[in-house]
């Protein structure tokens, strides 16, 4: 008798590389960094408006918001990007009252146009202030209801691609649109996403780097469920928001057995989690992974001055020490503390500079390794049925208040 069998419910690396392979062919965000810019840049160049007010929420917004605030305290920008994502009145006024309303240009991004959020703050923004075809834009798909308004009015838009999902949708006109109306190079920013592209499809180094880490967040989902990016940066604030909604919403599924499945995303910033977070990590259970982010040229040279402090004699040693020196030197003794322990998954990015291209490479290197962790978990990283169920309750709930 003749018998061969394999029982290993292991994929393997390259069967899952053929199937994101096959899944470009659905999946926009994938070719999004070859796309012609040319429009984008000749709309951005008619705008005479020095206040950019966003109106949206989520993947309307946060990857915007991730590059913007990255860039933004090192480069002296013409104009001001604003964002209104919070239904809270206090955070809306506070917000309101920071414009100048005779020179602002008001963008409502929204990729169903019926965002519940979105459409309530522009409705407060419309009535405090004329909004029309000359102040405003509207990014939404072609068919949305926002759209209509915006055919209506004869207002100004960009289209959002059907396949190009919300927290995926940084490098099209979502984010692409307000980042080159405020000066940003955003050929550039897709150079840096372009070179990530190419160093996973192409090259062997990304490739196996990338499949190596998802491999690895999907086998020891239950021991290591919890994944921290720890960023010594505090431009990079905006980046661990983005990545908290990248990695919780498109991997916390059920999957194709009906098992609940789910990685924990956690962004902190060093060094002052150092002093809060850190212990958890150290000492507490073993149930994190650690992902440590660094800048490696801050292009500042600010450095602790000679002072001498009567009482503080011990500290002159860091005299005349950078700043830029000083975080980095944080984070490599923490970096090898947690290495030394031996216990605790971690890998570490040293990104090149604060620019526009290294930020837009982390980004679509973290869009591949959600995509990637997704096929290994056998799940749909491209849906949100746990956030449309709360968004089905809160419509029926205001409904009735009718």
């Amino acid at each position: 008798m003749n018998y061969s069998a394999n029982f290993s419910p292991r994929v393997s690396d390259s069967e899952i590389f053929e199937s994101i392979k096959k899944e470009k062919q659905d999946i926009g965000y994938y070719n999004l960094p070859f796309q012609d810019t040319t429009l984008i840049k000749e709309y951005a160049q008619t705008v005479k408006q020095k206040d950019i007010a966003i109106i949206g929420i989520g993947g309307s917004t946060l990857g915007t918001f991730a590059i913007y605030s990255f860039l933004t305290r090192t480069h002296n920008f013409d104009k001001k990007l604003y964002f209104f994502e919070s239904t809270d009145p206090i955070d809306i006024n506070t917000r309101l009252e920071r414009l100048d309303l005779d020179n602002t240009l008001f963008i409502v991004i929204s990729k169903s146009g019926t965002t519940i959020e979105t459409i309530s703050v522009f409705k407060y923004l419309y009535s405090k202030v004329k909004i029309d075809k000359d102040n405003c834009l509207i990014i939404t798909e072609t068919d949305s209801k926002l759209n209509d308004f915006a055919q209506s009015n004869d207002i100004k838009t960009f289209e959002i691609p059907k396949n190009v999902g919300g927290r995926f949708s940084v490098f099209s006109t979502v984010g692409l649109v307000p980042l080159s109306i405020v000066g940003i190079d955003i050929d550039r920013l897709l150079d840096g996403a372009k070179e990530a592209y190419s160093e996973y499809f192409e090259q062997e180094a990304l490739y196996k780097r990338i499949m190596t880490k998802a491999r690895f967040m999907a086998e020891y989902k239950h021991k290591f469920n919890n994944n921290v990016v720890f960023s010594y940066a505090s431009e990079l604030e905006g980046f661990n928001k983005w990545y908290v909604q990248l990695w919780g919403e498109s991997l916390g599924k059920i999957d194709k057995d009906n098992t609940h499945q789910g990685l924990t995303p956690i962004g902190l910033l060093g060094p002052v989690d150092q002093h809060s977070f850190l212990q958890l990590i150290i000492q507490g259970k073993r149930d994190k992974t650690v992902t440590f982010i660094k800048i490696k040229d801050f292009a500042d040279n600010s450095k602790i001055p000679d002072v001498k402090l009567k009482g503080l004699e011990e500290l002159d040693y860091i005299n005349n020490l950078k700043f830029s020196e000083l975080i980095n030197h944080q984070a490599d003794a923490t970096i090898e503390a947690v290495h030394d322990l031996q216990d605790i998954p971690c890998d570490t990015i040293t990104m090149d500079k604060v620019d526009g291209f290294s930020l837009a490479k982390l980004m679509y290197v973290y869009e591949l390794l959600t995509s990637i962790v997704g096929k290994f978990l056998f799940i749909n990283a491209y849906d949100q049925p746990g956030v449309e169920s709360g968004k089905i309750i809160l419509k029926e709930k205001l409904k009735k208040k009718k």
